[in-house]
């Protein structure tokens, strides 16, 4: 289990059982390994950062099959593009996030959305340059299942009783509140042919602390979140290419940092103008203190397929023995027959093929 996952699970632990101190808890968010096909979830000002007119993905992770209740988090995310106009090579973004996580013996359940908008200025320079700020607004709702659960009430002399009762008093099995959250991006190019692609940006979510306390109690809020990102895309040639993508995470007093790149193949197109057939990677990430992550991708015309296991090589790995969890991607990108996309879809930065 990672440091972030941890302190929220020991956090739902606290808080059900009454356990809160005077001092402020702080629970932690919910991710994934292949953090970058989830760019709302990391930086709103990411939405609408791909090759094409629109881009639908979902993604599935379960962990923890080895040692516990199995740790189960899915997301769907959709997102757009839209040209400001004719004169200007600006451009909106609109998209939604929508997550499930269920985690533990009394299911612990969070379910939530998260509609994105962001804004891309153009430079207007040689290398496609944009600074995009982005913005977005949750509902979260998070419960769990009161028969499921077991406390120190229920034991007398060292045996477990379920006729007893649990103890707990005033707690709620389901609790629901509101997220803000706001990013900034700058992408841009460079090199011969604009041979590589970059891109580099902040967001904040949690920004006003939500109550997250199933005994409505103030003390227990969400911890403004910080995400640094930033990624690469590098064209060797007309087949090999590299993909590097690094993101640092930082909410309370726990930190999480990600990073790693891919290698990629294509077979070249016949002209410009089409897009190759299918494209291969294979490499690998790291989360430090925490997995090693092995990752292969496959693009097959517009659609994309991906497949990684986090190898866990934290404290818990004799327990786990270096079994973690495995998590899938499915993404389809797609272009509007509407003429008035396409002079967006040709200055917009492209961090794949």
């Amino acid at each position: 289990m990672n440091n972030m996952k941890r302190k929220l699970y020991l956090l739902l632990i606290a808080s059900l059982t009454g356990a809160i101190p005077t001092t402020e808890l702080q629970a932690q968010d919910i991710h994934f390994s292949q953090f970058y096909e989830t760019t709302i979830l990391r930086n709103p000002a990411l939405c609408g950062v791909f090759n094409g007119d629109y881009k639908a993905s979902v993604n599935y992770r379960s962990q923890w099959r080895s040692i516990s209740t199995p740790y189960t988090t899915a997301q769907l995310s959709l997102e757009t593009r839209i040209p400001v106009n004719n004169e200007s090579n600006d451009f909106f973004s609109a998209g939604l996030l929508a997550m499930y996580d269920k985690a533990g013996s009394i299911n612990m359940k969070t379910m939530s959305i998260y509609p994105a908008i962001n804004f891309s200025k153009s430079l207007g320079d040689a290398y496609n340059s944009f600074i995009t700020a982005g913005f977005t607004a949750g509902y979260i709702q998070r419960s769990f299942d009161p028969s499921k659960m077991t406390t120190n009430s229920q034991y007398q002399q060292g045996m477990y009783n379920p006729s007893l009762p649990t103890g707990e008093e005033g707690a709620t099995p389901k609790l629901n509140y509101w997220d803000i959250g706001g990013g900034i991006n700058f992408s841009s190019g460079g090199g011969e042919n604009n041979a590589f692609t970059y891109f580099v940006g902040v967001a904040g979510y949690h920004l006003i602390k939500p109550k997250a306390s199933f005994y409505n109690s103030d003390l227990v809020r969400l911890e403004t979140r910080w995400n640094v990102s930033a990624g690469l895309n590098y064209r060797i040639n007309d087949n090999w290419g590299i993909i590097a993508q690094a993101s640092y995470t930082m909410q309370g007093k726990s930190t999480e940092i990600i990073g790693g790149g891919l290698i990629s193949w294509k077979n070249p197109p016949q002209n410009d103008e089409d897009s190759p057939l299918y494209v291969f990677y294979l490499g690998a990430f790291y989360r430090n203190a925490d997995a090693v992550i092995p990752v292969v991708k496959l693009d097959y015309k517009r659609y994309s397929f991906g497949i990684s296991y986090d190898i866990n090589v934290s404290n818990l790995s004799t327990a786990s023995n270096f079994r973690g969890g495995m998590e899938l991607s499915l993404v389809k990108t797609g272009l509007f027959k509407d003429p008035r996309w396409q002079k967006s879809r040709t200055v917009c930065p492209h961090f794949f093929w």
